[in-house]
């Protein structure tokens, strides 16, 4: 494999001196008392390693405090290595915070030019690329103006349109850029795929997860500045999100401990209790255990329960909700498709499959329930039962709760013959 960039066991550490004197005085009282400064490590990174190859489009995750800018900054050269080396074959351009490399006296114009010699341009090649990065960035006469007077929206427009426009063979992305307006994040992202149909290799960092699975195809995941998983772009994400989710939940728990709260989720349930949903469970297209599903993909929702007693012809049903905004999504049973269960006893299960699930990406909650057929007569409801994730991937639509996968269709009328144009969903 051509490599771009290589990481041999790198580690980086910061040396954090709590107790430096601010002041002459302060020092001198220090030295005659002779008082010894406290000094702390603090390790960014510990012994990573990976190989990115030339053209690779891979996402630097993990959590703040993760070690991803420390990451970005050693191949960018702006700090060394403690141990270990970074191997880097290219000319690199970097986004990795707003405006990172502006002079703020010198104009737009002025630091482009900068930027660029830099990165090892000629002035000539420099200014043939000017009136590209004026125009994605769109601020017109600014661009001879000192960039301290710009706005931080033209401050950011002009830096990301600088490090994307001068042909760069490695981009390091933070994701800073994602603060832009609808459109410009819009013209950012149309950029990117440009860049990578070219073949630059991108090196994006993102807590993003959409994002990152629409520009990566591979992943690295660092945690406390170790590496946790390198691999394929969905299956990382995929763990970096159960993990997340996981310690979310358990600070919940935790506060909820610490505050004397309850947590056993007794205040979610109704009914009578002669049958109970004991626990959700789903089921993937390949028959496994899953939190995690995408767009359109099957879904199978899986719920165990036991009666005690006979209950007959019994009406189950599954409430789902977008987890943010708790709006209701859908609400099935099996009485609404005439699906008739005799009846239930002792313990076993019911599957509601979902062969296309139309949900967009994002977390949901799911209320269950036991019902008579008439639906009079209660004997389970539990609320916020259980939760799955809706990853990135499965369609281009974006926005809204879900996906409708419509077909298009265009009626031109050309010379008085009506043409229709069937345009199908990709």
């Amino acid at each position: 494999m051509d490599v771009a960039i290589e990481f041999d066991h790198v580690s980086k550490v910061f040396r954090l001196d709590r107790d430096r004197p601010r002041s002459f005085q302060e020092w001198f009282i220090g030295l005659a008392l002779r008082r010894k400064r406290e000094v702390q490590e603090f390790w960014a990174l510990r012994d990573v390693s990976f190989t990115i190859g030339r053209g690779e489009h891979v996402g630097l995750i993990g959590a703040n405090g993760a070690g991803k800018s420390t990451t970005l900054k050693l191949i960018s050269r702006i700090l060394q290595p403690t141990s270990g080396r970074v191997r880097v074959n290219g000319r690199v351009t970097a986004l990795l915070e707003l405006g990172a490399g502006f002079h703020p006296d010198l104009t737009g114009r002025e630091n482009i030019m900068l930027n660029g010699a830099v990165m090892g341009l000629t002035s000539r090649e420099i200014r043939k690329k000017i009136d590209q990065i004026v125009e994605f960035a769109e601020i017109g006469d600014f661009i001879d103006v000192p960039v301290r007077d710009y706005s931080s929206g033209m401050y950011l427009r002009l830096a990301f349109s600088a490090a994307a426009h001068l042909d760069p063979e490695i981009l390091l992305l933070d994701e800073v850029f994602a603060v832009g307006d609808q459109a410009f994040q819009q013209r950012s992202q149309e950029r990117i795929q440009e860049l990578r149909k070219r073949g630059i290799t991108i090196l994006f960092v993102s807590h993003s997860m959409e994002a990152v699975l629409q520009t990566c195809k591979r992943a690295i995941w660092l945690d406390k500045g170790r590496v946790r998983a390198v691999g394929d772009v969905s299956a990382v994400s995929a763990a970096y999100y159960e993990d997340t989710l996981r310690k979310m939940a358990l600070q919940k728990l935790e506060g909820a401990v610490a505050s004397g709260g309850q947590v056993s989720g007794a205040e979610h349930r109704l009914g009578s209790g002669e049958a109970r949903i004991e626990r959700v469970e789903f089921i993937d297209a390949d028959g496994r255990s899953t939190r995690f599903t995408h767009t359109n993909a099957r879904l199978t929702v899986r719920l165990h329960y036991v009666a005690h007693q006979r209950i007959e012809d019994p009406m189950i049903g599954i409430a789902f909700f977008k987890v943010e905004s708790w709006t209701h999504l859908a609400g099935p049973n099996n009485t609404m498709q005439m699906y008739h269960i005799p009846y239930i006893e002792g313990r076993g299960f019911v599957d509601y499959t979902i062969y296309r699930l139309p949900f967009l990406p994002g977390e949901y909650s799911l209320d269950v329930s036991i019902y008579d057929w008439n639906d009079t007569h209660r004997y389970d409801y539990w609320s916020q039962c259980a939760r799955f994730t809706v990853l990135p991937g499965g369609t281009r639509e974006r926005y809204g709760l879900i996906a409708l996968e419509g077909e298009w269709h265009h009626c031109a009328d050309l010379a008085g013959n009506l043409e229709l144009d069937r345009i199908s969903h990709v």
